[in-house]
């Protein structure tokens, strides 16, 4: 199952990229090549970047490939390590449930509620602001599997001398 769904996130970060890419060049193509630009290019650019955007933040987190300052931890007994570790991912969780997911979900609510949609595509901006529960939704998975797979690896008392 988790296989799946990292082939399908990431096969859906790629399609998305890959539209937006082909759409900013459109957009360049009609503006100084045929002198007509398209006014649904560039809200489409801002909606797909939005997307690429909190999808690949989710697929940067499941690879560990965020920014992250080493020389504390790498300073720290393996015990107390573990526990800001543990600490952070719980952190992590908790944001993403709130902020990206409630969040995200009322924002989605309130928007389709009041039928709001964007000007030069007539697009609902529900299916934009989706883009913020989705995102959080697997940033809460990944974080909630780091954190079951640390806790299931606590070092021992007799590791913690160093």
């Amino acid at each position: 199952m988790g296989n799946v769904m990292n082939r399908g996130l990431d096969n859906c970060v790629i399609g998305l990229t890959a539209i937006l890419v082909v759409d900013v060049l459109w957009q360049v193509c009609s503006r100084y090549v045929f002198s007509s630009p398209s006014s649904w290019t560039e809200e489409l650019a801002t909606f797909l970047l939005i997307w690429v955007g909190l999808l690949g933040a989710a697929v940067a987190f499941r690879e560990h490939a965020h920014l992250g300052i080493e020389y504390l931890p790498a300073r720290m007994s393996p015990r107390i390590r573990c526990a800001v570790e543990v600490l952070a991912l719980a952190s992590t969780a908790l944001f993403c449930v709130l902020v990206l997911v409630y969040g995200g979900a009322t924002l989605v609510i309130r928007t389709v509620s009041l039928l709001q949609t964007s000007p030069a595509l007539g697009l609902p901006m529900g299916y934009v602001y989706l883009a913020l529960p989705v995102g959080g939704f697997f940033m809460t998975v990944y974080s909630l599997q780091f954190l079951t797979a640390r806790l299931s690896h606590v070092p021992s008392a007799d590791s913690s001398h160093r």
